[in-house]
């Protein structure tokens, strides 16, 4: 048994004018699309065996890039609050070391008055008046 073939014979001159007419309209396409600089971008895309290696390895570039400037900005950003932090505490010891200050103060300014009242008492009893 033999079986019938199943080409079919196209002229070829049809199959490349067509090919020709979809080459044409892709350029044509491109100049209206693409601004000046794109252009050269997407032909040097076409015509690059490895332009998915070189994008991976882009890629991966930026995220490491991205991941170290993430790391760098949070060690930066625990730095400063454990600066504030440091800040806060001296403020608040000195703070507590002022306040001390001011109630002894606030004592012998109340001694003083307590001893002032008395001399005054003692002067005005002994009849000494000026």
């Amino acid at each position: 048994m033999e079986r019938p073939s199943l080409e079919i014979n196209l002229p070829d001159t049809h199959e490349e004018g067509k090919l020709y007419v979809v080459d044409s309209l892709n350029n044509l396409n491109k100049l209206n699309v693409c601004p000046d600089g794109s252009e050269h971008a997407l032909d040097e895309e076409e015509n690059t065996d490895g332009a998915g290696e070189n994008a991976a390895e882009s890629n991966i570039r930026n995220q490491c890039f991205f991941f170290v400037t993430f790391i760098l900005t949070l060690i930066v950003s625990l730095a400063l609050v454990s600066f504030v932090i440091f800040l806060i505490i001296q403020t608040r010891n000195k703070l507590d070391q002022i306040s001390s200050k001011l109630i002894s103060e606030k004592k012998n300014i109340e001694e003083l008055k307590k001893m002032h009242n008395m001399i005054l008492k003692h002067l005005n009893q002994s009849g000494i008046k000026e």
